[in-house]
């Protein structure tokens, strides 16, 4: 057992405890990870808030980056000082989903005895299967992804989740081809990852819908070619005009809220597809109309992690960054240190960072 540090969520919607926990050591198929950067995710939050459940107390975070430290029985291709992405997508490589290209969605996760402990040995959960909110992670050898050693790891670190959520969104889930329109709604941290695979991917035009004017100033930054305000009486009017009335090919919802949802389909044109990628919190309901959906061909599609597969997706993201085509480093508002997460998660929790790290070393 390894003594290590860590953010415990003790009571839904309550701040965050810095406590020392157990660590157990890696058993079969599983590493241990000293952790160097951990990124705020609105997962993490609204986990935090009791949206979706779950046992507490909890250690959660899960978008994070650092170095191999330990590794268990069976494991291969990964040595110890190896520099790597933790993840939350634990997969078996096995299943159907796994052998088709959806790990994401695996049917047949490896199961893990939790990791964690309090000093009197009690139950402490792993938030998000990772519990990266801690100086020291053990998850399943399916969660990490190797990168280069010399990458900045508050840039990298973004590569777990927020990346390639919102660029696989664009190229995996809705297979954006060059010449479409894309239309974010969102300019948060995924948003902007969308527009930037809508750019990646070769989109004439790029509309960034938000509530804030200076993060629409922000997607432009990004590759949006226009934005619009949210709080315009009837948005989907000014995308019209923008498109000639052609509409939106895509339209990617990065944000949970549900009311969005409700109106997101009047962007799109005959055949498009609504992408859904942020999650409202569990028991939320949206509305829509079944026989506008079938009568015009249009397609509703749920994301999740935007559809990545680890060993296909991150080293062409990091070509990406390398060539200077993938903003990471931008991406990164404001850094912390551990004791100051519950500050850097009040910041977040605005909706003005784009991501907040927190950093271990």
């Amino acid at each position: 057992m390894t003594k290590i540090r860590a953010a415990v969520a003790h009571e839904f919607g309550q701040p965050l405890s810095i406590e020392t926990l157990e660590l157990r050591a890696p058993k079969s198929g599983e590493v241990e990870v000293a952790l160097e950067a951990c990124a705020i995710c609105h997962s993490d939050i609204s986990f935090m808030d009791g949206g979706w459940g779950g046992h507490l107390p909890a250690v959660y975070g899960h978008e994070a980056a650092g170095r191999v430290t330990a590794i268990g029985h069976g494991v291969k291709g990964v040595q110890i000082g190896d520099t790597v992405l933790v993840t939350l997508i634990r997969s078996c490589g096995e299943c159907v989903p796994c052998s088709t290209g959806k790990p994401v969605i695996c049917n047949n996760l490896p199961r893990m005895e939790g990791p964690l402990t309090t000093l009197e040995g009690g139950p402490v959960a792993q938030g998000l299967e990772c519990g990266a909110f801690a100086e020291k992670v053990v998850v399943d050898t399916s969660q990490i992804a190797p990168i280069p050693g010399d990458m900045p790891m508050d840039a990298a670190c973004l590569l777990s989740c927020g990346v390639i959520t919102g660029v696989g969104a664009v190229v995996n889930t809705a297979g954006l081809r060059a010449g479409q329109t894309a239309v974010v709604i969102g300019a948060g941290g995924v948003g902007l990852n969308a527009i930037q695979g809508a750019r990646i991917a070769g989109a004439a035009k790029i509309i960034a819908i938000d509530m804030l004017e200076e993060k629409l100033d922000v997607a432009m930054e990004f590759g949006a070619t226009h934005g619009i305000l949210a709080s315009d009486p009837k948005p989907w009017g000014a995308v019209r005009k923008l498109t000639g009335g052609k509409m939106a090919d895509a339209v990617f919802v990065t944000v949970g809220a549900t009311a969005v949802y409700d109106t997101a389909a009047r962007y799109l044109t005959m055949g498009g597809k609504l992408v859904m990628v942020g999650m409202p919190h569990s028991g939320d309901k949206a509305t829509y109309e079944p026989v506008i959906t079938a009568a015009t061909g249009q397609q509703m599609l749920g994301c999740k992690m935007g559809d990545v597969v680890l060993k296909r997706d991150i080293p062409w993201m990091v070509d990406l960054y390398q060539q200077g085509r993938l903003k990471l480093d931008e991406l990164v508002s404001g850094r912390w240190t551990l004791d100051q997460i519950n500050d850097a998660i009040k910041d977040t929790r605005t909706g003005a960072a784009r991501r907040n790290v927190v950093l271990f070393k």
